[in-house]
Formats: C-alpha cells, structure tokens, sequence
C-alpha cells in the first residue's frame, strides 16, 4: 500500500497515522495556571491510500487529538475514532469505502454498511464526548483515553440518520440544537431539527423539508429564532450512481434563508432569498425586536475547488469562492423575501470562533484565521488561501487585532479558552495549532484573546507533525468526570 503523490496526500498533509501517548511538552514561555482543561481537536487522518486512486481530503478517518492543561504543564494523546468504517477496513488491510459519500463506488463486501468517518468536530455535552461528521450519528469517545465508546443516538432517541457536525450550545440552559439534513438517505431534501437538554436527553425532534437537496454544513440559533441557510451546493442521485461527485456549485439557484421562532415549530418557518452565496462557518446569530443579525464568512461561490466544474460546467473562480466575514439582516416585520448583506470585511477569512459563552446574543468580538498577501510565505503556494494571520475583529466598530505568523508558518482554527466561567466576553486564550513548513513539526501558540497583536504568551513544542485539522473546542477540567 502507498498514498498517491497528490495534493491531498503530500507536503505538510502527508498522513502520519500517529497514535501517541506524550507527556510534559517541551513550553517556550509560560503556559497561564489558570488554563486547567482539555483542548480537543479531530482531523482527517487516512488509516489507508484511498480505494479510488486519490481523494478529498475531509475524506480521511476521524483523528482525535487532546492537549491536557494542567497547573501549568501540558500532556498530549491522539487517537482513531473507532467507527464501523474504521474497523471494517482495519480487518480487511485496505481501503473498502470508497469516494466521498458516494457508496455506489464501495466495495461490495460493505454495502449498506456505516460509512461515517467522525472526522469534523468534537464537542462536550450532556457528560459526553462526541466525535461529528455530518452524514451520520454522533460517535461518543471517552474523554480522558480517547478511546471509542461507540455510536450516541440518544439512547435510540434521535430518528436522524445524521447529524450536524456543528449543533449549537445555549450558554444559558445548557441544551445543544442540531439538525440532520439528508436525514432518510444522501440526495433526500428531509431536515431533523432536534434539542437536546442539558443532561443530553433529546427533548424535542421536528422534520421538514428543504426547497431543494443541498449542503448544510451549519445553521445559527439565536434566544428567538432558529436558522437554516440554504445554499446552491447541490447534489444529485443519478450523478452518485454514474460515479460522480456528490457535491456541485449550481450558480443557478438562489441562496434561500429559512427562519422560524424558537419557540415556535418548524411550521412556521419563513424562506428568505439572496444571490447564490456559500457559507461554511457562522460566527454567531442575534434577534434585536423583529430584525435578526447573522455574521458568517461568506463567499459569492463554493469555497472548496473540488465541487467543480461546477453544474454549468464551468470552473472554479477563486476571487468569487474568496470567504469575507459579512453580516446578512432579516427584518421580520416586512413582507419582502430579500436580506440585506454587508461586507463588514474584505481579507480572506475563514474558521470564525467567538466566546460561546456570548453565543446566540448580542456579542462584540470574533476570530478568524486570515490570509494577509503582503507578508512573505517561502514555502511558496498552497491549495486554497495561505492563512498566515490570526485575527480578533470587533464587530462593533471594524477594529482588528492581528497576529501574523513568520514567513514558515501557517495557523489552524483559533478556539476561545475562557479565564473561568465568569467575567466579560474575550476574557481568557485563543489556542491554534501552528503548521511549521521548515521544520515539518507543529506547534500549539497560546495568545491572550484581547490582545493577539501581542504574540504567543507559550508555544507548545510538538515533535510530530498534526495534519490539517477542522474542527476542535476547549473544554473546562471542572465540566469533566473526576478520574485519577
């Protein structure tokens, strides 16, 4: 077996498939006492070369990495998400699934088979750990050895066959809202939207339909409202049969925004309708009286260029599939469909994260990871954008705070750590695993959220190399089991 020499499997993304257990990381600088918890991230990670000769890389199995912060030290351990897939495969010695959510290119040996990958995000609810990817169940994974514990369906509870790899958490009532679109099967436009207590009990499970089958990647709720977008990245069934991509950008159809009040029901949701958009990432949501606010980075078309060429057959633009962070506006009292859309700023930003203990209401500051094009990046070019600065934007008057990486150096997702569960909104860390291109090692930077400009306070020295991750969230020791 060998990886193809291709984009996905080369350079600073050349699979490793480490699982480690390293203790007391090499710390330049002083990690803060007050930063007691777990920092959880997953990314792809392929346990094998990929059965079609080549992949996408939000493809790879589910790699959990924790960073354990304690008393000023910090302990490092990774582990596969055990799925059905995962399993199946390591029995066999190979490849069997085959390309991204399309299982008429599987092996006939796994037909009907789970062919989740737990690869997307990893949160903390109701005393659970649970590893997300959008087209399947939740996976629980035990939050000090990472090892899998196995597939969480609310004890049987949730309906869905999927569910959304970014729910949103209340800070005030601890309930998380999720949904799982493609919910019957791939290419269904069925929808579940479901909560789940505090305790992780699901609580609530309404269904509906979109106006047409799309990708939902995330969705925002606010203290009044609930919103889907949808927008025009589209699949098709009779093109999975005939082995095509699963997801296409359709230019032709509008973006369609669909809102209903929280404590209303899905029946009541109204459509809005824009400009054909793409949105991966939300920042937050707020309903102010009838007008709702919703920041987001946003491109004019799909970001990833492996949806294209696109429905029409055209290829992909990178200035239109360029994310801005924007602000849409729904005023609820008119009868009009459209939104109004403001550019709040024009760099290539993506990955946004703000304080989610300010989540679902008003709130001031966001984070991005951003490429700024005039500081220097020597390895030369990269798949999509060089994000070489980490960025605080206040969303109130435009400022920005900015860390910018050496000219060796590019950043992952910034995740908020809080100092404490009290105090004002962007008090406390960003964390951000750092790629570093001379050395082929990565790095963990911990930066003071209020003043990133002001570099790393500690940089967490790791001997290995973390591959691209997605998506990963702090979680508190206090919110933790007890163990020893």
């Amino acid at each position: 077996m060998r990886f193809p020499n291709t984009i996905t499997f080369s350079g600073f993304d050349a699979p490793t498939r480490v699982e480690a257990d390293i203790y007391e990381l090499e710390v330049e600088g002083e990690i803060p006492r007050d930063l007691e918890g777990m920092f959880y991230r997953v990314a792809p990670e392929n346990q094998f070369a990929p059965r079609m000769g080549d992949d996408i890389i939000i493809n790879g199995d589910g790699m959990v990495t924790m960073f354990r912060f304690g008393n000023g030290h910090v302990d490092y351990k990774s582990r596969y998400v055990r799925t059905e897939k995962f399993k199946l495969e390591r029995a066999a010695r190979r490849a069997l699934f085959g390309a991204y959510r399309n299982p008429y290119t599987d092996d006939p040996l796994v037909h009907g088979r789970n062919r989740g990958t737990a690869n997307t995000n990893i949160i903390w609810h109701g005393d659970k750990l649970l590893a997300l990817k959008e087209d399947s169940r939740p996976v629980e994974v035990d939050p000090y050895s990472l090892e899998t514990v196995g597939q969480w369906a609310y004890h049987g509870s949730l309906k869905s066959n999927t569910a959304s790899a970014h729910p949103k958490l209340d800070p005030v009532t601890g309930e998380l809202y999720s949904f799982g679109y493609a919910a019957k099967g791939e290419t269904t436009r069925d929808i579940c939207f479901y909560v789940a207590d505090a305790h992780g009990r699901l609580v609530r499970e309404e269904w509906f339909e979109a106006p047409y089958a799309a990708l939902l990647h995330d969705f925002v709720v606010t203290r009044d409202h609930v919103i889907f977008p949808v927008m025009p990245t589209t699949t098709d069934l009779e093109r999975l049969k005939a082995g095509g991509s699963h997801w296409l950008w359709d230019p032709d159809k509008p973006t369609l925004i669909g809102i209903f009040p929280r404590k209303g029901s899905v029946k009541d949701i109204r459509w809005f309708e824009g400009p054909p958009r793409w949105a991966f990432h939300f920042f937050n949501g707020y309903s102010r009286g009838s007008a709702v606010f919703v920041d987001a980075c946003v491109a004019d078309a799909q970001i990833f260029p492996f949806f294209y060429p696109d429905t029409n057959g055209r290829p992909y633009d990178p200035v239109k599939a360029a994310p801005k962070i924007r602000r849409w506006m729904f005023d609820l009292s008119s009868n009009e469909r459209c939104f109004r859309e403001d550019t709040l700023w024009e760099a290539f930003a993506e990955f946004p994260r703000i304080d989610d203990r300010f989540g679902m209401q008003t709130y001031r500051h966001g984070y991005v990871i951003a490429n700024d094009p005039s500081r220097e990046f020597k390895p030369g070019k990269l798949r999509g954008a060089v994000f070489n600065t980490i960025v605080r934007y206040d969303m109130e008057s435009g400022d920005k705070s900015c860390y910018g990486l050496d000219e060796w150096s590019t950043t992952q997702e910034p995740v908020f750590a809080p100092r404490g569960n009290q105090g004002l909104e962007g008090e406390g860390y960003l964390l951000a695993v750092v790629n570093r291109y001379e050395t082929m090692l990565s790095d963990l930077i911990i930066l003071d959220a209020q003043k990133p400009q002001a570099g790393p306070m500690a940089t967490v020295k790791l001997p290995i190399r973390l591959r691209n991750g997605v998506h990963g969230n702090w979680v508190p020791g206090y919110l933790l089991p007890q163990r020893a």
